[in-house]
């Protein structure tokens, strides 16, 4: 029986968050959650949470696994408001390790933490598990992080920031740790699954205006992605996607998405003064006085 799936569209960042639940037994897991922050006013809110919390209530659903793809870099992550609120463990890949303890570097000192600090169960490639009935399998996808994580449900795999709707091709490769090469092989392998495997985005741009669209098929992409359809070969994907990166802007939410999602969704912890702070660090003019 393939998985029932519910996408959540966060339009600020335009990312998908998702439902993957077992019909027959209502167990389900919760991919991508997103926490809403406003970078102007500095305010957190939980309307995307609550929003998949009310279709959990909704539909019946027990969540017995809270799982990110990676570190996200554009968005801050809901994990740890959802795991307070359902007690359900949080998982992401072991390579989260890496990624734990190279970022801080930016940030300083006290913005250090232990490696897998903020999650329940690190998966190793290849590593199987179930949700409900449901047989599911985590494997490695490196390349737009060295954490990336693909999550294949039956028929069905969430590819985090690998590859995206054919008319958009793929993710970016410049963020710390990050290989173009790596993401080429990493999109291969996702696509030598079976063609009608049901492909779930965590991001979809919308190119030339069309409406935001989560699912595509391995058959699709190897057949219409403009970076990495069948006959597209390694060099030339490497090449394409450095010159690329080479000219993409930082994202809006990069510094405070970075510093919450090392810690599995926690915020930084309060100061004296008893509020919270993101650091952002600065880059001035050589020379600058």
């Amino acid at each position: 029986m393939p998985a029932q799936i519910f996408p959540f569209l966060d339009k600020a960042t335009e990312t998908f968050s998702y439902i993957a639940a077992d019909p027959a037994t209502k167990a389900a897991a919760i991919i991508d959650p997103v926490l809403d922050y406003d970078p102007a006013s500095g305010r957190i809110a939980t309307q995307s949470a609550d929003a998949i919390l009310n279709t959990v209530a909704a539909e019946g659903l027990e969540i017995i696994l809270l799982l990110e793809t990676h570190v996200h870099a554009d968005h801050l992550s809901a994990g740890a408001y959802l795991k307070k609120k359902l007690g359900a463990p949080a998982a992401i890949g072991s390579k989260v390790k890496i990624v734990q303890r190279d970022l801080p570097s930016f940030f300083g000192a006290e913005c250090r933490v232990e490696p897998g600090y903020g999650f329940d169960h690190l998966f190793e490639d290849g590593e199987t598990f179930r949700i409900g009935s449901l047989e599911a399998k985590a494997i490695v996808t490196p390349g737009h992080t060295p954490a990336d994580m693909t999550y294949i449900v039956e028929d069905a795999a969430f590819v985090g920031d690998t590859i995206f709707m054919a008319d958009y091709g793929t993710a970016r490769c410049d963020f710390p740790g990050g290989d173009a090469r790596a993401m080429y092989r990493s999109i291969r392998r996702i696509l030598e699954l079976p063609p009608r495997t049901r492909l779930f985005m965590c991001h979809d741009y919308a190119p030339g205006g069309r409406a935001h669209e989560c699912e595509t098929t391995v058959a699709k992409e190897r057949a219409e992605n403009i970076h990495v359809r069948d006959g597209i070969s390694e060099d030339d994907f490497a090449a394409m996607r450095t010159a690329k990166d080479k000219t993409l802007a930082t994202p809006r939410l990069f510094f405070p998405s970075l510093q919450t999602n090392i810690r599995g969704g926690e915020l930084p912890a309060a100061e004296a003064d008893g509020r919270r702070y993101f650091k952002i660090p600065l880059t001035a003019p050589a020379g600058w006085p």
